[in-house]
C-alpha cells in the first residue's frame, strides 16, 4: 500500500529580511509612544543614568516615553557565572521580562520597544512577534537621523 503524499517540499524563496537599519528609518519615533528596556550586567551601577539619557535622546526626537524596564544580569550567585551570555539568545531577556514588556506594551499601547542594548537580526525578529509592535535599538534609531 502507498503512503499518502506529502506536500511538495521544494524550496520556498524567502525574501531577506531588511536591515535593522533600514527598519529603523522607516520607524519615526516622533509622535510615537515607546517603552525604553534596558540589560545590564551587575557591574553596570549606573544604569539609572543610561536609562535617563536614553529617555531624553528619544524625548529630543519627539518620542514620548510611556515605560522603562530594566534588566539585570549578575545580581545573584547563579547570574555571575553566567554574566556574559543572555538570559535568551532568542530574545535577550529572560522570559517573565519579555511578559513583562509585553503587559507594559499592551496596557500603554505602545508604538515601538527601544532597547538600549544592541539587538541582533532574529532577536528583533523575535521580539517583535512576541511584543506585537517593532523592536528596535537604540542605536539603530540614533544612526537612522
Amino acid at each position: 500500500m502507498h503512503q499518502p503524499r506529502r506536500r511538495d517540499r521544494r524550496l520556498v524563496r524567502r525574501v531577506a529580511p531588511e536591515p535593522a537599519r533600514r527598519q529603523a528609518a522607516r520607524l519615526t519615533v516622533a509622535g510615537a509612544q515607546v517603552v525604553v528596556v534596558g540589560y545590564f550586567s551587575a557591574k553596570e551601577k549606573d544604569f539609572a543614568t543610561l536609562m535617563a539619557s536614553a529617555a531624553t535622546e528619544l524625548a529630543a526626537r519627539g518620542a514620548r516615553v510611556v515605560g522603562q524596564i530594566v534588566q539585570r544580569r549578575g545580581v545573584s550567585d547563579g547570574g555571575a557565572r553566567k554574566m556574559g551570555l543572555p538570559h535568551s539568545s532568542r530574545t535577550l531577556l529572560s522570559h517573565g521580562k519579555v511578559r513583562e514588556v509585553a503587559d507594559t506594551c499592551e496596557q500603554a499601547d505602545a508604538d515601538a520597544v527601544i532597547f538600549v542594548a544592541s539587538l541582533t537580526e532574529r532577536q528583533r525578529h523575535a521580539l517583535t512577534a512576541i511584543l506585537g509592535c517593532p523592536a528596535v535599538s537604540l542605536a539603530d534609531i540614533l544612526a537612522a537621523d
